[in-house]
């Protein structure tokens, strides 16, 4: 067979996918927090970006001063200045006083003189220029102690060797906020290269900390801990503790067993057990949880409709100074500084341009989802429509990724609380006559409905709940509603069972 060369001519369609588009895609399906974090980004890299000031609706007395901005921002480096000064000394007075700190364990205990004189002489030199009559007693106001604090405050008080307070803090550095130990000790004393029993003992020093409770390894630790404190620990409620999965399991015959005690005694110690504190460390500084702020907003109309309308406070307002570019652009001499400029001016075009698009296209899908679970709105979760985003996709004639990517950690505040927009999506589950199928999500509600009206002496089984749904009118299969149960964190019929008749037992 001869090969030969030859030209062809062909005409097809293909998507290129440049920066800008890749970038967009991006921004349509970040969170209002990650796009501001985006935003603030752009803001420092392009010059040509700048905050829309004009359409800011915060007080005058937040906005950035015009007038005397000079001479109050030295103001407040000065004070920011003060602040770190006192954080630089705190640190080599606290090596001073034998205080080590986990994160300088390697450092040569030598070396925490010469910190400290260095902190000393630095002080006095930048005290110098400090007038007292420019420092804000609001910058020394307490704030609330984090767990560390409190237990690094209480070390130097019970341990006083040395080295068993370097593992001591070393420890301190290694409980979570609940107060619990997150270490193995053989592992730490390897680490450390220190005796295993030299560990055991500082932490059964530490476990004496305040609260009661903190250093333990497990739950029943934590509890013994706290027991023994109140001098109400015992060999009867010891075994108690060595059997909580018997306790949570309420398996009482095996719990009788195990204790060696009869009903009544074990229900005291229940309730001994239930005053007490699971998490000790709680009660200090705990990790702050950043709170969902909604992109969308809807509220009942005056005509019984809907109104759906953007979060403001959630959208970056950014502007492009051409003013800026203009003046710029005509003392550039190079063609590289101008490439540069012409490079900001498009990004930064596309970058408003991209904001406002997305705007619009999580209102034109909140819009959507709106209309289509009018009745969830209206009456409840029981009246939620199956729902997927091709359904939306072709409503509003955009594609179903495009749609996905909006619903993607946004959230929609209604007068029935604060939703995901991927809440509204549920699947159909079908009736058990010729009728409209259910949501998933509604049937999920409506089991825990059953399930929440149980009484101990009619516990419903998967079965039952079969059974029932099937009467008004939704077709399930055991297994779908065993399924939902568990993803619930509903307990199963002979737990539930058992938990009803132990609370009617305490009750008493």
């Amino acid at each position: 067979m001869a090969l030969s060369a030859k030209l062809e001519l062909r005409q097809g369609q293909q998507l290129v996918m440049t920066p800008q588009l890749q970038q967009a895609i991006r921004l349509l399906q970040l969170s209002n927090l990650e796009l501001s974090q985006f935003v603030e980004t752009e803001l420092e890299r392009n010059p040509l970006l700048e905050i829309d000031d004009a359409s800011d609706t915060a007080p005058k007395a937040e906005r950035e001063p015009d007038g005397d901005t000079p001479v109050e921002r030295s103001e407040s480096a000065g004070e920011e200045e003060w602040l770190d000064l006192g954080k630089q000394v705190a640190e080599p007075s606290d090596s001073f006083d034998g205080d080590f700190d986990g994160s300088d364990s390697d450092a040569a205990p030598g070396m925490a003189a010469d910190g400290l004189d260095s902190g000393w002489a630095s002080l006095r030199q930048r005290t110098s220029s400090i007038d007292i009559d420019d420092i804000n007693p609001e910058t020394f106001v307490s704030s609330e102690p984090s767990l560390r604090d409190h237990l690094s405050e209480q070390l130097p008080l019970v341990v006083h060797d040395l080295v068993e307070r370097l593992i001591g803090q070393y420890l301190i550095d290694m409980v979570d906020e609940a107060g619990y130990l997150q270490a193995d000790l053989d592992q730490l004393a390897v680490k450390l290269g220190a005796p295993l029993a030299l560990v055991e003992t500082v932490l059964a020093k530490l476990q004496t900390f305040e609260p009661a409770g903190v250093f333990a390894r497990s739950l029943a630790e934590c509890l013994a801990l706290q027991l023994k404190e109140q001098n109400r620990y015992d060999p009867q409620i010891a075994a108690l503790l060595d059997n909580l999965d018997l306790l949570a399991a309420h398996n009482m015959a095996a719990l009788r067993k195990a204790v060696g005690a009869d009903m009544s005694e074990i229900t005291e110690m229940i309730e001994e057990i239930k005053r007490l504190n699971p998490k000790p460390g709680l009660r200090f500084g705990s990790v702050q949880l950043q709170p969902v702020v909604p992109d969308v907003l809807v509220r009942a109309a005056s005509d019984g409709g809907w109104l759906v309308e953007l979060n403001s406070d959630t959208l970056p307002r950014v502007l492009v100074n051409r003013t800026y570019f203009a003046e710029v652009n005509r003392t550039a001499r190079t063609e590289k500084d101008k490439g540069y400029l012409l490079d900001c001016l498009q990004t930064a075009n596309w970058l408003v341009k991209s904001l406002d698009q997305r705007a619009r296209t999580i209102l034109k899908v909140a819009e959507e989802i709106v209309r289509q679970q009018d009745a969830f709105f209206t009456y409840g979760v029981q009246h939620l429509r199956p729902l997927n985003l091709k359904t939306v996709a072709d409503a509003i004639s955009m594609h179903e990724s495009t749609v996905s990517r909006v619903t993607s950690n946004k959230y929609m505040a209604t007068p029935r609380g604060i939703f995901e927009l991927k809440y509204f999506f549920t699947s159909a589950i079908q009736s058990a006559c010729e009728g409209e199928a259910h949501s998933s999500e509604a049937v999920r509600h409506r089991i825990r409905q059953m399930i929440d009206g149980e009484s101990a002496r009619s516990i419903l089984s998967d079965d039952k709940l079969v059974e029932r749904l099937k009467a008004e009118g939704i077709d399930i299969a055991r297994r779908t509603v065993a399924k939902y149960r568990e993803a619930m964190r509903i307990p199963s019929s002979v737990q539930r069972r058992r938990e009803k008749r132990l609370a009617e037992r305490i009750a008493r």
